[in-house]
This record gives structure tokens, sequence and C-alpha cells, in this order.
């Protein structure tokens, strides 16, 4: 189990060894699902904005990646909260996540978080550019991956069509799909 790749970054907070400790404790609750030799590089970013203690949790599993994020006011109870919330994700779709694990159908690298979070709402510039491969998956799978990354799209290759699809969450919690009309 130790062998396992855990980056904690701190912004406008020193990442002390117990909070690295409790981040790495906290973590082998989301590892103990998977084989470690499935699992990437583990990421924790603490961020302390405005007396807001904000935790990021990336956890690449199999070319899946699982993402959570929680804000408190304290930075123990947001890892705490943040760890709880990514093992519900994993609960949810185990049955579904071990299926697409095993026959290794599930490769999609979807947009990270910061692709779309643009605190100045008035501006138009693009702040940041993201690529990412494109890979032929079901929509329902496609619709599991957005859940998965808390996103409220996703973007990939349908692999019935071939044609770059776009899975979105409607504001009635319904799901809706663009397809590219040429």
């Amino acid at each position: 189990m130790g062998s396992m790749a855990i980056t904690v970054r701190g912004r406008n907070i020193e990442i002390t060894p117990a909070l690295k400790d409790h981040v790495a404790k906290r973590i082998g609750k989301i590892t103990k699902y998977f084989d470690s030799a499935n699992m990437g590089e583990i990421t924790a970013i603490l961020t302390v904005n405005k007396g807001r203690h904000i935790v990021e949790v990336t956890v690449p599993i199999n070319g899946i990646l699982l993402r959570g994020e929680e804000a408190t006011t304290d930075m123990y109870a947001s890892i705490d909260l943040v760890i709880d919330k990514l093992e519900r994700q994993i609960e949810k779709y185990k049955t579904k996540l071990s299926r697409n694990l095993k026959n290794g159908t599930f490769k999609a690298e979807p947009v990270p978080a910061a692709a779309l979070a643009n605190d100045d709402e008035d501006s138009n510039i693009i702040v940041k550019t993201k690529r990412f491969a494109v890979k032929p998956m079901a929509v329902d799978e496609a619709v599991m991956q957005m859940n998965l990354i808390n996103h409220d799209f996703f973007v990939f290759t349908n692999a019935e069509t071939e044609e770059v699809n776009v899975v979105y969450r409607r504001k009635d919690g319904q799901y809706g799909l663009i397809e590219p009309e040429f």
C-alpha cells in the first residue's frame, strides 16, 4: 500500500507533515477499492482563500478520473468531506467502474476542472486552453465520466457515430447530448 504516489500541494497554506499525513490516511479510504497498479498519481491541492479551506483531490484510475472538491472553514474537515464525497461516487459507480476497468474500454481523458472555471465572469478572455485525447465511448459512459469528475459537461467521441459529441447536465437535472451537424 505504501508505494502509492500522493502529491499534496498548498496554495496560501504551509503543508505541515500532520496535514500531509491526514491526506494520505484519508486517501487510503479510496485506494482500498482499486488495485494500486491501475492508479496514477493522486493529487490533493489545499487552498486557503478568504477564510475558506478548499481541498481538491484528483484520483486517476486506469484512464478514469475521479475528482472531488470541498470547502469549509477547517482544512481537516474539508479533507474528510472530499474523501467521503469521492467514496460515495465510487460506491455509486462501483459495478459500472469494475466492468469498464476489467475490459479496459474506459480510457477517456476528461477536461480537467479548471478548464471552465473563471472567476472573472464578465471577461471573454480565454485564460486556459486544455488539450485532451477524445477517445470513443458510449453516451452513457460519457455521462458517467462527467458525473465522476463533477462537471456540467463532457466532450467525447461517440463510439457509434465516431463524431465528437458533448453530454451536459440540464438545469432540470436531466442530461442533454450535443451532436455536430455538418
